[in-house]
């Protein structure tokens, strides 16, 4: 098997793995600063020639780069939807408190409810 694909492999193995654990620990600053190298890893790997006969190492790097792959994309849509819930905590908390247009209420103070009572 080639060094070199093996290298390349290696690398972007060692990227996704550093960057898998800076998504399991929510360390999104960090998780997103390793991009450009997750980016020059898979350019790399992938100008790679192919090897002309499939070899058990090569079965082996794929498997392993399959596995981190998949597990790198289930962690980036979990903080991606943590971050989603982030940021609707923090919509909500910075919205005006309004009250319904025509409910007679001032600006910033909740209507009150009123309550009308009739006996037939």
């Amino acid at each position: 098997m080639n060094t070199d694909l093996v290298a390349a492999g290696t690398v972007l193995a060692e990227t996704l793995e550093a960057e898998n654990a800076a998504l399991i620990a929510l360390d999104l600053p960090r998780a997103a600063g390793m991009l450009a190298d997750k980016q020059q890893a898979v350019a790399r790997l992938a100008a790679m020639p192919a090897a002309p006969a499939p070899h058990p190492g090569a079965e082996r790097m794929a498997r392993r780069l399959q596995a981190l792959a998949a597990e790198n994309k289930r962690l980036l849509e979990r903080a991606i939807a943590a971050q989603g819930r982030v940021m609707a905590v923090v919509a909500r908390a910075a919205a005006p408190d309004v009250a319904p247009a025509g409910y007679g209420s001032a600006r910033g103070h909740r209507p009150v409810a009123l309550a009308f009572m009739t006996r037939a």
